[in-house]
């Protein structure tokens, strides 16, 4: 056809779910693992905001072999009358139409966590097939989808006792070709996360893929608190009680649980409708606010202040939990994602509801008060006593002070875009680093002394540390209040160190430090952990690398004679050549990008295995020592 022609004829109409299956990344985000979960959620929201209604109280998932996943719910049924604009049952209706639901008119959902008639119909689309059976009024119905097409006519079954939904699905493999296979932890993290934010509703997920079948069941009546005991449960708490506030206006259900801890930094998750919001927004905003004037009234009004003294916002929020969960009828999001809240109304009904909680709290709880506002006071002097330091860390260029200029080997390029930074571990290392990497490209920084562990310091006490503040001005990006992930001078941060315990060591106190003061930096996709190979295998003249043993173990068969194995210990045993072309040559290397699937559990992590609690870190060794295969003794 001639591209030059343009009319009606080359305009498509996709009829039904043909645009879900045409463009289905556009609706679930990916087809990917991502989007693959995303499914399942989709059908457990609905569920849900059946229970926010009031008609529901128990909410199941299974997985069971093949992946079929099934989600059942005790709520009203799916309406099976016929509609009259479709002239089809309405759950028919529902399930093979775009924007047809229950969710648009505010009365028969006060609330929605789904994609607003959205979700079933999307699931429908990219599944293989998808069952739906109805119990309501005295009678079970049921009706089967292929592909989003409708396979069966709905089916009366006679008379029943129950009510509610159950939903039964196979993701399409020709949709989902990386995996059509769940992750069950991941579903069951974030079931027990919607069990906490839902206090009062059962929630059971089970995995029956296996003869062993694994079941778990979550019910929280103390709802958010609760949540904020379990996120702060590897931490030494500074008051035992979690402070607590609730409040509603025009339709707009606020709830804050918040609590202390004795580290340095802070943890604020805000929830818009079940769905976790990445980058805040207006609740976190009104949040943020509030609680820095409110404690610099209370430590006014209490004479708790040198002269000229009062505190920023960082000051009030080191060594906080919290959750803000907000319940919206109708919320505005920025952008398409759901992870930025942009409805303004929202920041009233928090800071209103939140001075009204913690002024009371205060003023009932005095020694709460003090410990809270102490800990703030330290906070604002160490950030005092930290702004030198932290002055030091912005350099107009490479060549600035502090003896920076000897351990950056810039490179050429100075879009960050096309920049790499290796963060190399040693001297030696460093050395093969700068000599084999691309210069055009790729910046080298050795570390030449021992990284602290920010799990257990302030950031004055960071900003003495040389090999940290080496990092700051490398990136570019300034520290504290003064970070800006925007000026990152590297779109690729990798970490490169030895595959051996002292090696793993070093790489975890550099990921607590990113993910402690630059979280930002592992949000944006920018920070990588580089994967050097663990085997040389020589024969005659043919050199080729291992990088597990099995690997080894493979590239063995193929050998021909007797070949000699090196086991490498460190990066520094490989000559500049070796070192490009198994793990900085983008054409053959491997890296690992470390990405924040879920911020809260690695927060908990992170405390565990990096704070002064011996007990948990002792009871994670021991429970994971099974899966160890090479430990360097």
């Amino acid at each position: 056809m001639d591209d030059k022609h343009y009319d009606s004829t080359n305009i498509q109409i996709l009829e039904g779910l043909e645009a879900v299956k045409k463009r289905p990344g556009m609706f679930i985000g990916s087809t990917g693992p991502r989007g693959l979960h995303h499914l399942v959620w989709e059908i457990v929201d609905n569920a849900v905001d059946e229970a926010l209604a009031g008609y529901a109280t128990k909410i199941t998932i299974d997985i069971t072999e093949g992946d079929i996943v099934t989600v059942t719910d005790d709520g009203r049924g799916i309406p099976v009358d016929v509609h009259s604009k479709s002239n089809l049952p309405a759950v028919e209706t529902i399930m093979t139409t775009l924007h047809a639901g229950g969710k648009f008119d505010n009365k028969s959902y006060k609330v929605s966590g789904g994609l607003h008639g959205v979700g079933a119909s999307v699931v429908n689309a990219l599944s293989e097939w998808l069952t739906v059976d109805i119990h309501r009024d005295g009678v079970k119905y049921t009706q089967r989808y292929e592909k989003g097409i409708t396979a069966s006519p709905l089916e009366n079954l006679g008379a029943t006792d129950l009510t509610g939904t159950t939903i039964a699905f196979k993701a399409d493999p020709n949709v989902f070709k990386e995996t059509s296979t769940y992750d069950y932890e991941l579903l069951r993290l974030r079931i027990q996360q919607m069990a906490f934010l839902n206090k009062g509703i059962t929630f059971v997920i089970s995995d029956k893929r296996k003869p062993e079948v694994v079941t778990q069941t979550y019910m929280y009546e103390g709802g958010i608190k609760e949540y904020v005991e379990y996120l702060n449960k590897n931490k030494e708490l500074l008051h035992p009680n979690v402070i607590y506030a609730e409040g509603e206006q025009d339709g707009i259900f606020v709830e804050i649980a918040m609590q202390y801890n004795n580290t340095f930094s802070q943890n604020i998750f805000p929830f818009t409708n079940n769905i976790h919001n990445l980058e805040g927004g207006t609740h976190e905003e009104g949040f943020k606010m509030t609680l820095t004037r409110i404690l610099n009234s209370y430590s006014k009004a209490h004479n708790l202040f040198k002269k000229d003294e009062s505190f920023i916002g960082d000051d009030t929020r080191e060594g906080l939990t919290a959750i803000i969960s907000v319940k919206h009828p109708d919320p505005q999001f920025e952008g398409q994602t759901k992870s930025k809240l942009g409805s303004t109304e929202v920041r009233k009904v928090v800071a209103q509801t939140l001075s009204e909680g913690l002024d009371r709290h205060l003023l009932e709880n005095p020694n709460d008060a003090k410990i809270i506002i102490e800990k703030a006071l330290l906070a604002s002097r160490a950030r005092l006593a930290a702004k030198k330091a932290r002055e030091a860390t912005r350099r107009k260029s490479p060549l600035d002070g502090l003896g920076f200029a000897s351990k950056l080997a810039d490179c050429r390029n100075k879009d960050p875009r096309q920049a790499e930074l290796y963060i190399v571990e040693g001297d030696s290392a460093g050395g093969s680093a700068k000599q084999g990497r691309e210069s055009a490209f790729q910046a080298i920084l050795p570390l030449r002394g021992k990284v602290l562990n920010v799990e257990k310091a302030r950031l004055d006490k960071i900003l003495a540390n040389k090999e940290i503040l080496s990092m700051i001005q490398a990136f570019g990006t300034g520290i504290g209040e003064d970070f800006n992930h925007e000026l990152v001078r590297y779109h690729k941060i990798v970490i490169m160190t030895d595959a051996d315990v002292d090696g793993a060591h070093i790489r975890t106190l550099l990921l607590t430090f990113l993910f402690r003061h630059m979280k930002p930096l592992i949000e944006q996709g920018y920070v990588y952990i580089a994967q050097p190979p663990l085997y040389k295998i020589q024969s005659g003249k043919q050199i080729d690398y291992a990088f597990s043993e099995k690997e080894l173990n493979e590239k063995l068969k193929d050998v021909s004679q007797r070949a000699s194995i090196q086991r490498y210990k460190g990066l520094g045993e490989m000559n500049p050549q070796q070192l490009w072309e198994t793990t900085m040559d983008p054409e053959n290397r491997t890296l690992l990008k470390v990405t924040l699937e879920d911020a809260m559990e690695a927060d908990q992590i992170f405390s565990m295995l990096m704070g002064d609690d011996v007990a948990p870190r002792k009871d994670f060794i021991q429970e994971n020592a099974v899966y160890v295969e090479n430990l360097d003794v």
